[in-house]
């Protein structure tokens, strides 16, 4: 059965990226169908109420990138003539049930198409009322979505994520708060791509104030931070009990970290990049060797780690023995482009 992900255009491929470790994260069989520009349809195998139950529960729960999961109807080209001829020939009795009303919304990306999405919106909806169901613009019990891309997308809505949520934790909300850290939204990408399920444990060497144990804490992972600075840890630990979270906070040394060889099963991390950090070690350079160094002795093998720098921390981690998966850059305003790194300590890989 195909699914579409209405992706947010935060960032070319990290929303996507997101979604597939959301499955992997929730062990469906899965494959990818077709991607164009804020839209990825995969193909799900399974029984559909067993797919469906964990897309509209834990995948839902745990996106940040993407606005809105589909039931994919048809797809087809992103043609006012084409998506018209979709309408007419799918049989709404397949995703609509008797007695069930419904509306229908389109939504435009970017500049693919140039005409109004109202006009299919009102098309689209004609089609479905004179094959016997009515609309309801206000409660509908269905929600038809047009996605208006280098293709055009017809589905049925199965959920939306609630991204008001994110803002509600952005770092000025918090109950310690300091300059320079990640938004909740990429907080929680990133803890998403390190494939971290629920009872696993996640570190961050360099927690400051919080954030990225936060959204793993939120996700169900017990949590494990590190920083140099006690102010930090301090704060980290108000953050943290303020959403209740099973965690464990020290103030030491990313170069020294006190626990047993391969014992975590994944780390997200922002180490100290371009900006005024105290640190321990003699040098940006030193620090991001040895804290690799370090991160590679306490992960499980097939562990992820996920580390953000300013510039590819591939080298580091390369010569610590991990092995590169993906590099993604994100720009974040024009003095500052943040590298995030996709790295996985060889052993059985995952």
């Amino acid at each position: 059965m195909l699914y579409a992900f209405e992706l947010s255009g935060e960032h070319e491929e990290l929303p996507a990226a997101e979604v597939f470790a959301c499955l992997k994260i929730e062990e469906l069989d899965f494959r990818p169908h077709i991607r164009v520009d804020q839209c990825l349809v995969v193909d799900i195998a399974g029984k559909e109420e067993d797919v469906e139950r964990a897309l509209k529960g834990h995948i839902t729960e745990r996106l940040a990138m993407t606005h809105h999961i589909l039931k994919v109807v048809g797809i087809t080209d992103n043609t006012q003539e084409a998506v018209l001829k979709l309408a007419e020939a799918f049989e709404p009795s397949a995703y609509i049930k008797e007695g069930q009303n419904f509306v229908v919304r389109a939504k435009r990306i970017r500049h693919h198409v140039d005409f109004p999405g109202e006009f299919l919106e009102q098309k689209i909806g004609g089609c479905i009322y004179r094959k016997g169901f009515r609309a309801n613009m206000q409660n509908p019990d269905v929600e038809f979505r047009l996605i208006l891309s280098e293709k055009a997308v017809l589905g049925t809505l199965l959920s939306s994520i609630d991204r008001s949520a994110y803002e509600c934790r952005t770092p000025q909300n918090k109950p310690f708060f300091h300059p320079g850290v990640l938004m909740p939204r990429v907080a929680r990408a990133l803890t998403n791509l390190s494939g971290i399920k629920p009872g696993e444990l996640s570190l961050d060497p360099f927690c400051g104030t919080g954030g990225i144990l936060v959204e793993a804490g939120l996700v169900g992972a017990r949590v494990i931070g590190i920083d140099a600075q006690e102010k930090l840890v301090v704060g980290a630990r108000m953050n943290l009990e303020a959403f209740e979270l099973d965690y464990a906070l020290l103030e030491g040394d990313a170069c020294r970290v006190p626990l047993k060889d391969s014992t975590i099963n994944a780390v997200v991390t922002d180490p100290p990049y371009g900006r005024s950090a105290a640190i321990l070690a003699e040098s940006l350079e030193k620090l991001y060797s040895c804290a690799l160094e370090e991160i590679q002795r306490v992960l499980k093998p097939g562990g992820i780690a996920v580390v953000v720098s300013d510039k590819a921390a591939l080298e580091y981690g390369e010569k610590a023995g991990l092995k590169v998966l993906e590099i993604y850059v994100q720009r974040v305003h024009r003095s500052l482009t943040r590298t995030i790194t996709i790295f996985q300590k060889k052993g059985d890989e995952i």
